[in-house]
């Protein structure tokens, strides 16, 4: 998808803003019991936190990393959208631990190794989903609609 380092970054940033907002969404809903209009609203203010560790983590580290894992299953000439689905899920295995590590020392009461590991197990499922099927299409849709527009210009 991105074609140099600029598109990288605005693709990074789209994707953690969205990722992160879905699932701070979905941690809001379970800690409150349900979903409802403040449930968004209160999403919002974890924001200006959880996205720059996002954006800094998937850029300089877990991306790299997802790509190599993610080649160690798939080859370069296997079809490109299942190259994608690969990174994707090998993003998704290195960040969901470490987020809900960061939301956990952030964001939880109890600061302890098992809140790490049931915030870990409640998150993986939802990010996996997530990513695959809403988040992650998503995003490319509105990074391929913001850069085939640049071309034309």
């Amino acid at each position: 998808m991105p074609k140099n380092k600029f598109q990288d970054v605005i693709f990074t940033i789209i994707m953690a803003t969205i990722m992160v907002y879905g699932m701070v969404v979905y941690n809001v809903a379970l800690n409150t019991g349900g979903v409802s209009g403040e449930t968004f609203l209160a999403a919002l203010h974890e924001l200006p936190i959880m996205v720059p560790i996002a954006f800094v983590l998937e850029f300089f580290v877990v991306g790299k990393i997802a790509k190599i894992l993610a080649f160690t299953v798939m080859r370069p000439n296997d079809r490109p959208q299942f190259i994608t689905y690969a990174i994707s899920i090998c993003i998704c295995c290195i960040m969901c631990p470490i987020m809900s590590l960061a939301a956990t020392i952030l964001f939880k009461d109890t600061k302890t190794f098992g809140t790490w590991i049931q915030t870990w197990g409640m998150n993986f499922p939802m990010a996996i989903c997530y990513q695959m099927f809403y988040c992650g299409p998503f995003v490319r849709l509105i990074f391929r609609t913001i850069f085939c527009r640049s071309k034309e210009k």
